[in-house]
């Protein structure tokens, strides 16, 4: 019985890895990208494209943080703001100029708030208002002049085209959208998300042992 018992506890194990990954189902929590892109060392990237404007996005970010609190150590996480249009342009150079100064952390969740939880959605923050994005910013601490001389600069411009590039890349026409190793999109409802991130972080892991 005690060389049975460990036997079983192994098969029980394995029995319910194939179950929870048999939960996660290609076409419907996740796709494959026609042309992925190629990232190489040890590193495991996932990268969320969202707006500030995108009550998606919003809803989804008590998800997100749950994920966060628990993420392994080989990979590592990236907010993308998108700015394929004027509107998310705005948004997104206001998260880049915070993100240069320091203060990505401390506004990012404030702004989600800021925008949502009111009457009605304030588009002016969510970034149809350039000024409304600015003074909002300057209403958090930092500092005005410096912010508004970020906000269209080389380095936060080279940021921008970089989003864009990426959401080409992955094929990225809304959000949220939440990419995996520049090759899997995830497409699960927001209370799955973890479990398909986490299943999708060991598919990768896998593929980088062949």
């Amino acid at each position: 019985m005690k060389r049975i018992l460990p036997l079983t506890a192994i098969a029980l194990a394995i029995g319910l890895s194939s179950q929870a990954n048999a939960d996660v189902v290609k076409g419907e929590d996740y796709k494959v990208l026609d042309n992925p892109e190629t990232i190489s060392g040890d590193i495991v990237i996932v990268r969320e494209f969202f707006w500030y404007g995108c009550i998606h996005c919003f809803k989804l970010e008590p998800y997100m943080h749950k994920w966060l609190a628990t993420k392994p150590k080989d990979v590592a996480f990236f907010y993308t703001p998108g700015a394929m249009n004027p509107v998310w342009e705005n948004s997104a150079r206001g998260f880049y100029t915070a993100q240069m100064m320091g203060y990505q952390e401390k506004t990012h969740d404030n702004l989600f708030k800021a925008v949502f939880k009111q009457p009605k959605p304030n588009m002016a923050l969510a970034g149809s208002s350039k000024e409304a994005v600015i003074n909002w910013y300057a209403s958090q601490g930092l500092d005005k002049e410096k912010f508004s001389s970020y906000f269209d600069s080389f380095a936060v411009n080279t940021k921008i085209a970089r989003s864009n590039a990426g959401a080409k890349r992955y094929q990225i026409t809304g959000t949220p959208s939440v990419v995996v190793q520049g090759k899997y999109v995830v497409t699960t409802r927001p209370e799955k998300m973890g479990e398909v991130l986490d299943f999708l972080v060991d598919k990768v892991r896998d593929e980088k042992k062949k």
